[in-house]
């Protein structure tokens, strides 16, 4: 155990993946991740060929060309370089390519901002890629090795990305469990591509397709990340009997499976929400760990005994609700068990979430279970002084 920068975490994880390219442009808050992986290059701890490029498009585009070769890779951004990226990221999820990116969770301008919320990632839901949230640096570190095997996996072949909340976890100093290089090659084997570019094999990646046919990749695709649900249940199954931490895949629990009130969320306010409910029988914090695939079954099994569900989320989508409340009701619509689904918008571009304001959460939930649902979706600490 040691005391370590999240960034650091996650390029100690990614060295102990062993990957033969590493593309990047720098950009804040996950610019200290490729600037510890350049150092092991340049160290020799790491036998890998880091490229710099002019833009997070290349660096993306550079991670296509490499894992097309049969490379395993790794990248990361934020924010407006996720964006940026956003082309590519469909094409690898369309090529099948089992790539890896951390993105450190950033706002999206304008206003410009380097501070944290989700909205980046959120936005690129439907581009194909696994996304996992995680909610520490510990967690950050464990994932990157875990998205290692979910993605090269034959059943599944789809792109992961790892999604770390920036400065919050990226520049914070937490004690991580770092793994020992023979513990990951033992969990990971070496990356063996069943098809990959060769001049003395040739095949094409990524071709025209005709209307006849488009659909059926699309669909190839969408199947693949279904199975993904059972393949992410399995590695985290696998990770915790190798290295003794388990995550509980797809989704999380804390608390009482008989609460009436269920607050749900992803990345780290988790750990505020917890200080915050701490020995409150009445309330379960459930945690997404998976965005994509979404975690219908599991949630549903999850809220089967609540009152009220209430999600709290730092994205929202202009024009209608929070990203991830969409989801929850959608997931819900169709249930058996359909307990009052209510939002809350909070914490953007990394506006401070105290105690009090999860509190109050709390106290919004119980009056809905006396009185029903007042407002779906509200937004949390509006400064209405600024508002025009």
């Amino acid at each position: 155990m040691e005391i370590v920068e999240g960034s650091y975490a996650v390029a100690h994880a990614v060295k102990t993946c062993r990957p033969h390219v590493i593309s990047a442009y720098p950009i804040t808050p996950q610019t200290h991740i490729v600037e510890d992986l350049s150092q092991f290059v340049a160290d020799g701890e790491l036998d890998a060929e880091f490229i710099n490029v002019e833009s997070e498009h290349t660096a993306m585009s550079v991670c296509l060309g490499a894992s097309a070769t049969g490379a395993r890779v790794f990248s990361a951004t934020a924010s407006q370089g996720l964006l940026l990226m956003s082309e590519v990221l469909f094409n690898a999820s369309g090529m099948r390519l089992p790539i890896v990116l951390c993105n450190a969770n950033r706002s999206v301008s304008a206003p410009l901002s380097i501070w944290n919320d989700q909205q980046d990632s959120f936005s690129l839901r439907d581009c194909g890629w696994i996304q996992l949230y995680v909610e520490d640096c510990q967690e950050a570190h464990d994932a990157i090795i875990q998205a290692y095997k979910i993605a090269e996996d034959r059943e599944i072949l789809l792109p992961v990305m790892v999604c770390m909340d920036g400065f919050t976890l990226t520049h914070t100093y937490e004690p991580v469990d770092l793994a020992e290089q023979e513990e990951v090659d033992d969990f990971l084997p070496p990356y063996e591509p069943e098809f990959f570019l060769n001049p003395k094999d040739p095949k094409t990646f990524g071709a025209f397709a005709e209307p006849d046919k488009w659909t059926e990749f699309r669909y190839m695709q969408f199947e693949a990340m279904e199975r993904s649900r059972k393949k992410i249940e399995e590695v985290a199954r696998d990770f915790e009997r190798k290295f003794g931490r388990n995550y509980g895949g797809l989704i999380n629990e804390y608390g009482n499976d008989d609460a009436e009130i269920v607050l749900l969320t992803a990345g780290s306010i988790i750990g505020t929400i917890l200080d915050v409910v701490e020995g409150m029988e009445n309330v379960k914090i459930l945690k997404i760990r998976s965005l994509r695939p979404f975690p219908v079954k599991e949630i549903r099994k999850a809220v089967r005994n609540a009152k009220v569900v209430a999600v709290l989320e730092k994205a929202i989508s202009i024009g209608f609700e929070g990203d991830l409340l969409s989801d929850v009701k959608a997931c819900l619509y169709n249930s058996e068990y359909r307990p009052p689904v209510i939002g809350f918008t909070l914490g953007l571009a990394s506006r401070d979430v105290p105690k009090e304001r999860i509190s109050e959460i709390v106290k919004k939930a119980e009056r809905v279970i006396e009185r029903g649902i007042e407002k779906e979706s509200e937004w949390i600490d509006l400064r209405r002084e600024f508002l025009a």
